[in-house]
């Protein structure tokens, strides 16, 4: 990622290191980028994008997310990256612009951020350096700021908040392009997928697969918890569920129908993710 590093992308990490404090970041930890695999957008899914691009790139460039879509001038996410980054951005393009993902260290066989999404890309201990952290996540204007020379402390922090268990991630952005074959370990799977078009995708790109132990919920549980995004949204589940459960397959299923809100489709998936462990 040396080689990539702009002079937008020097000055953003300059600027996070001049805000960072304490130890460094243990160099064993990674990065992990999460999302929905199977999602689509210009006619392909996410992962045929990817096969054919062979690069992670920002919402900037996508036109796509899977929180808030504000990255464009002027919008939130525009605000939030000129705040955080001294304004290294501002008039940088947008392929020069991070792309979002968390700390894993808790070390999670899900990735450090699974509200984003079933699948995670696991980066390689090279972008650790090109990374900067926040905690919390940047939409709520954190003051707490780390890089890898400096940001053990991001740790302490995320642990002893109260946090909900999809929220208490330690956000990274990565500063320099990320190619999937040269700076990605392995993309990790929900076993829903396999032997799936996604297993198909998957297998097209130039990095290892692997699978974690999956996100599956019962509607019987998911009736228990009709307070974590609201009734509706467990009523929707309960209505989207295959034999009584409900798994990230089914729901990309459903978002490709169109007859679903995305937004109440990711409340239910943020139910599945939470709950469905």
């Amino acid at each position: 990622m040396s080689a990539d590093l702009s002079p937008a992308r020097a000055r953003a990490l300059s600027h996070v290191a001049s805000l960072s404090t304490g130890p460094p970041l243990d160099p064993s930890l990674r990065v992990t980028l999460n999302f929905h695999p199977d999602r689509v957008s210009g006619g392909l899914t996410v992962l045929e994008r990817l096969a054919r691009d062979g690069v992670y790139v920002s919402q900037f460039v996508t036109g796509t997310s899977n929180g808030g879509l504000t990255a464009h001038p002027g919008g939130d996410r525009w605000r939030w990256e000129s705040r955080i980054f001294g304004g290294a951005y501002d008039g940088a393009s947008a392929h020069e612009r991070p792309v979002y993902g968390a700390l894993d260290f808790r070390r999670s066989p899900y990735g450090a951020a699974p509200r984003f999404g079933s699948a995670h890309f696991r980066l390689s201990a090279e972008a650790l350096p090109h990374a900067t952290f926040c905690y919390p996540d940047s939409f709520l204007e954190p003051t707490d700021f780390g890089v890898a020379a400096a940001g053990h402390r991001l740790l302490a922090l995320s642990e002893a908040d109260a946090r909900d268990a999809l929220d208490d991630y330690i956000e990274a952005q990565v500063h320099g392009p990320v190619r999937l074959d040269r700076h990605v370990e392995a993309l990790v799977l929900d076993p829903c997928f396999q032997g799936t078009e996604v297993e198909k995708a998957a297998g097209a790109l130039p990095c290892p697969v692997e699978w974690h132990g999956g996100f599956r919920l019962s509607t019987e549980e998911l009736r228990r918890h009709p307070d974590y995004r609201g009734p509706e949204y467990v009523e929707l589940g309960a209505a989207l569920a295959v034999d009584g459960y409900l798994d990230a397959r089914t729901i990309g299923e459903a978002a490709l129908t169109g007859r679903h809100d995305p937004q109440d489709l990711k409340r239910v998936w943020h139910c599945l993710a939470r709950f469905g462990r």
